[in-house]
């Protein structure tokens, strides 16, 4: 069944696409949680007619990232303080929640948890590059201090 998405949906698509889709996943979780409509051709008139906003919509988010992204690379490392033990080994973990609001309460400039690409916890002392992924195609760099406290 062809139908357009009217919100991203991971592994099918970005909306305002038409995309194929199983009967049964379109019927029994897309359309009831308001993510795609079936592909009519009245559907397509209609989607033809907001292609112009979702394309704004998208050219907004865009400027929004670019501008997120010199913000963060032009700050100063966020500094993390946590216990540690000797060796400078952390008692827990730095996660991508103690990040963006350790970033909040610096900058006061919310990050989403989701966009902070940790491939492990940080677990040690230091200085560490972090990199977020803020838009398609649009990544910045943190730079965070974690200190023993």
């Amino acid at each position: 069944m062809k139908v357009i998405l009217l919100k991203d949906v991971k592994g099918l698509g970005k909306a305002g696409e038409v995309a194929k889709a199983s009967d049964g996943y379109a019927r029994n979780f897309l359309f009831p949680k308001n993510l795609a409509m079936e592909a009519t051709d009245s559907n397509m008139k209609v989607l033809e007619r907001r292609r112009a906003e979702i394309e704004a919509k998208r050219a907004m988010d865009k400027a929004v990232a670019e501008d997120l992204k010199k913000k963060i690379e032009a700050a100063a490392p966020v500094v993390i303080e946590s216990k540690a033990g000797d060796g400078g080994r952390l008692f827990g973990a730095v996660t991508a929640k103690d990040i963006a609001d350790a970033f909040y309460s610096e900058y006061k400039i919310e990050l989403d948890k989701k966009k902070i690409v940790l491939d492990n916890p940080i677990k040690q002392v230091g200085q560490t590059a972090v990199e977020l992924k803020l838009f398609q195609g649009i990544s910045a760099e943190l730079k965070l201090e974690v200190k023993a406290k």
